[in-house]
């Protein structure tokens, strides 16, 4: 076997394979002999018959096709290897010759691509500031207060916004009801925005056991084919108003809230504060890394191959499933309340997938550079965060791990990587 290795666009290595004629006879030996062994002629016991009978039975195409599978299942590893390929996506084989003396063929591999490290230390990222303010921890007093409201039922007077309606409702198309718009006794918030637009609006003013028809359309994007952008009427009575009472913000309702260690407003704004501020160092450290992370990519310029683009889409479609499972809901009715296929999805996600590609492989990059290593240390303190977590023992997850133990190693490198150009940020 002869191979002759090349490098091509779009990160492809294109590897030429010519056999030999002793290699391509041999394979076509074994082909035969495993074909003939479905193979019965009259005469002759199953496998039996002679090969030039069998030959002629199944036919020199049937025979150079099984004949190509066999060579290329025993020599196809020792191709990638020869010529130093670790392919990222499943390789493309092509035939360029085939017949009984001959076999050529290509080998298309995509590949990782060579990383030039642009600028990592010393970049120019500006990391935000935390700053909460007096507002801000008013704002979490108010839904408090709204939390420990009271319902009173309110005697005279009509549906203000705030108040809750209790109300009978049926909605109809064209004088017909529609399935799912009617509901008896129904606890109604007005500016809840629980219904759709402007049935809150028009319930508003209403007085009890007032009837009224409310006429109104439904979005253009309802999750229902049959009603969106449609004209309803929905018939409603109000059986009940009950407005909210709302308590005094004080140290009875500190106290009402029930936080550990808090017994007076006092208490609870402090602890308000602590918590606005810790959100907000989250989310001012996550903006700073996406910083970095595009600051990395803009620098280092990189074409990557299409392969390790969808293993990456694939990869964060699998993260928006797992997200969406969380909250009780599946990818199938995703799709059907955004109305987008897997293929819309993967879409939208493709930028974003290509830029993780490359910054996972510039951050592999300075791993190499820096010559960033992991001790045992390190990864037995990993695996002890990883099971108090988890509430599990050391030596279980352990086990549990033992497999991955390299995946973790290069992820505590990653980590180290990335916290050396955070500490070097101009």
């Amino acid at each position: 076997m002869e191979t002759v290795c090349s490098k091509k666009e779009n990160c492809i290595v294109e590897v030429k394979v010519t056999f030999t004629t002793e290699e391509w006879k041999t394979a076509q030996d074994k082909a035969l002999d495993k074909l003939s062994r479905n193979v019965k002629l009259d005469g002759f016991r199953q496998g039996k018959a002679p090969a030039k009978m069998v030959k002629a039975r199944i036919g020199t195409a049937a025979i150079l096709e099984e004949a190509t599978d066999v060579i290329l299942r025993e020599s196809y590893t020792g191709i990638l290897i020869d010529n130093n390929i670790n392919p990222v996506g499943q390789p493309e084989v092509k035939i360029d010759q085939l017949t009984e003396d001959t076999l050529e063929l290509t080998v298309l591999a995509p590949v990782a691509p060579e990383v030039t490290l642009g600028e990592y230390k010393g970049l120019e990222v500006k990391k935000g500031t935390v700053r909460v303010t007096k507002k801000e921890i008013e704002e979490e007093l108010n839904n408090y207060q709204q939390q420990f409201a009271e319902l009173t039922v309110k005697t005279e007077g009509t549906v203000k916004n705030g108040d809750t309606a209790v109300i009978d409702f049926e909605g109809f198309k064209d004088g017909v009801a529609f399935e799912g718009g009617k509901g008896e006794n129904h606890p109604l918030e007005i500016g809840s925005g629980s219904f759709i637009p402007g049935f809150e609006e028009q319930v508003e003013g209403m007085q009890v056991g007032e009837e009224k028809d409310l006429t109104m359309t439904f979005p253009a994007e309802y999750q229902a084919p049959d009603l969106a952008g449609q004209e309803v009427v929905f018939k409603v009575k109000v059986h009940e108003i009950k407005e909210k009472v709302l308590p005094a913000i004080d140290d009875e309702l500190a106290k009402d809230v029930n936080i550990e260690g808090v017994e007076t407003l006092a208490d609870l704004e402090t602890y308000l504060k602590e918590q606005i501020k810790n959100k907000k160092s989250a989310d001012v450290e996550r903006q700073f890394s996406e910083d970095i992370f595009a600051a990395l990519v803009a620098g280092t310029p990189m074409e990557v191959p299409a392969a390790m683009v969808a293993t990456e889409t694939d990869h964060m479609l699998r993260e928006v499933e797992q997200n969406l499972s969380q909250q009780g809901i599946n990818l199938e009715l995703f799709q059907q309340l955004t109305g987008k296929s897997i293929d819309d999805m993967k879409e939208e996600m493709k930028e974003q997938a290509e830029s993780r590609v490359k910054f996972n492989l510039i951050v592999e990059e300075i791993v190499k550079a820096e010559n960033i290593e992991v001790t045992d240390e390190e990864v037995d303190a990993e695996l002890t965060e990883i099971a108090s977590y988890y509430g599990k023992e050391v030596a279980e997850v352990k086990e549990v791990f033992a497999a991955q133990m390299g995946q973790i190693k290069a992820d505590l490198a990653s980590r180290k990587a990335i916290e050396l150009v955070k500490n070097n940020i101009k």
